[in-house]
């Protein structure tokens, strides 16, 4: 699922639901940089965790 993200997309991280919403910054394949309410900027590894896309 992660491979249809985009920058500009709105995502939570089931794992950390803490981190509330955060927006997609850019996708280089597979490193997915998301810049969460709550935890600020952070990288993540696409083929190791599942981002969940929120519509409003």
């Amino acid at each position: 699922m992660n491979e249809f993200l985009e920058p500009g997309d709105r995502v939570r991280l089931p794992a950390a639901p803490d981190w509330g919403v955060g927006q997609v910054q850019s996708v280089i394949g597979r490193r997915i940089t998301v810049n969460f309410e709550n935890a600020g900027k952070q990288v993540i590894d696409g083929s190791r965790v599942e981002l969940e896309q929120v519509h409003d």
